[in-house]
């Protein structure tokens, strides 16, 4: 266990072009789970100047069966699209949510996967596709997610709601963090760098000779006091170094500065780095996807190991074939820190939750359109509408304690 180190996460915020593009794509996860609980969605979504591409496979009733779209259908996802672009904040003569030019490209699911996802009479239904996936979960926060993403995030979701009440006028959707701490036995004692970019509005910069002093001091200050609001008053110490807007200027920002795509922010959306990633997004894809279900379960049974105090720290790996209902292996990580043996804990996790994709679920309740909120600040250690996602509950420490027994 090193004694001493520096780590660092980031995050983008709602109005960063890949997470746009990811909360269109769940839109219309969304939009067709409410119409359709075993609607069958895999939404990638392009964003760039003036412009939202969708396409993928989907299957979904009332919405497009047998190779047709429904009445209507067609326009529904265009109109829920343009609401969330408006939504984020997106008025801008770049990017506006009213005159974006809108292209729909999905079509209907591949025969060939389906055959091995669906459920027959005699078993259960596949994966949607192989792979592996992680779950974490750390005692740095009460969260228990990894402190440098945690504060990340916090940082600009305070930002966001600022701007979206009025409280902070100059900024812009488009914005990016980034806090390092200084680790001493594992636990963060100082933050020694945090970076914010925001996309601001017109003057608020300075930069050789250019722009208002005055004003861009005011949006530094304002993100210094958001800083220090949301990061813990022990971890900020004269040793402190801030970059602010570093460039000088961020006027032109979101998928009018840079295309976005979904699926391009998967350690944001997880672990900031301090887990493995098994290479899969999650956005855009119904929860028979494995790479969404499976990540969402590992994460369960990681938290509900750190909450019952059987490790400080803990690592989950599950791995799964297209087509076959059960895992292929399961695997745990106490990272030194554990009270109790790891192989104990790979045999008795499967007994008490059932990891096939319709188990996982079940137990979790995912076939219900609860993923928009997902897309943007984490999919984990937070809640979203004063509401914990249910993959962050604590409902099995007191199974885990009697079943280790």
């Amino acid at each position: 266990m090193r004694n001493s180190f520096l780590f660092t996460s980031e995050s983008v915020s709602e109005g960063h072009p890949d997470k746009v593009a990811d909360q269109i794509s769940d839109t219309i996860v969304d939009l067709f789970l409410s119409k359709d609980p075993e609607a069958r969605i895999a939404c990638e979504t392009l964003t760039t100047t003036q412009l939202v591409v969708l396409a993928g496979e989907i299957r979904c009733k009332g919405v497009y069966e047998n190779g047709d779209w429904a009445p209507g259908a067609k326009q529904e996802i265009e109109t829920a699209v343009r609401n969330t672009v408006r939504e984020i904040g997106y008025e801008q003569d770049g990017f506006h949510w009213q005159s974006l030019r809108f292209e729909n490209n999905l079509h209907g699911q591949s025969a060939h996967i389906a055959q091995g996802v669906d459920a027959a009479a005699d078993k259960d239904e596949g994966a949607g596709d192989q792979g592996i996936m992680f779950g974490y979960a750390s005692d740095e926060t009460p969260d228990l997610m990894p402190a440098t993403l945690d504060y990340s995030h916090k940082i600009l979701e305070r930002m966001a709601a600022d701007r979206k009440s009025g409280a902070a006028p100059f900024l812009e959707p488009d914005a990016k963090s980034q806090v390092t701490l200084r680790y001493a036995n594992e636990r963060p004692v100082e933050a020694t760098a945090i970076v914010v970019s925001t996309q601001h509005a017109p003057g608020y910069f300075w930069h050789k000779g250019e722009g208002d002093e005055g004003k861009y001091a005011e949006l530094r200050d304002y993100v210094k006091r958001v800083i220090a609001d949301v990061m813990p008053a022990e971890l900020l110490t004269a040793n402190t170094v801030y970059h602010i807007n570093p460039t000088g200027r961020f006027e032109i920002g979101g998928p009018d500065g840079d295309a976005g795509l979904t699926g391009r922010k998967i350690i944001v959306d997880t672990y900031g780095g301090a887990s493995p990633h098994g290479g899969g997004a999650f956005s855009g894809k119904d929860p028979t996807k494995v790479d969404r279900s499976a990540a969402y379960i590992t994460r369960y049974l990681a938290k509900n190991i750190v909450a019952a105090g059987l490790a400080r720290r803990c690592t989950i790996q599950l791995s799964y074939a297209i087509g076959v209902a059960e895992p292929l292996s399961v695997y745990v990580d106490l990272h030194g820190t554990g009270t109790v043996d790891e192989g104990k804990l790979e045999a008795v996790l499967p007994q008490l939750v059932r990891l096939t994709p319709k188990g996982i679920r079940t137990h979790l309740g995912l076939n219900k359109p609860i993923y928009k909120k997902t897309a943007a600040y984490g999919h984990f250690g937070r809640q979203a509408n004063g509401e914990a996602f249910p993959w962050e509950r604590t409902d099995l420490v007191e199974k885990l304690k009697a079943a280790l027994a």
